[in-house]
């Protein structure tokens, strides 16, 4: 699971990094905060960042096998 607060991002964030984190919280315009902080929970699970690349490489060498275009999908 990922944190789900600030204080959750940044008390699962390692030391080092809280810096880095809390600069780009502030320096978040509002209507973007949700996202910022979305992307450093998932800094807190590496394991989920790999995955996600691996997603990506594929889908950049042209294999969308396993994916439903959006216009696929039922509304």
């Amino acid at each position: 699971m990922l944190p789900r607060t600030i204080d959750g991002v940044r008390a699962a964030l390692p030391p080092e990094r809280w810096g880095e984190f809390e600069r780009a919280v502030g320096e978040a315009p509002a209507e973007e905060l949700f996202g910022v902080v979305g992307h450093w929970a998932i800094e807190t699970r590496p394991e989920l960042r790999a995955r996600d690349e691996e997603i990506f490489a594929r889908l950049d060498a042209g294999d969308f096998s396993g994916f439903t275009a959006a216009e696929d999908l039922d509304p």
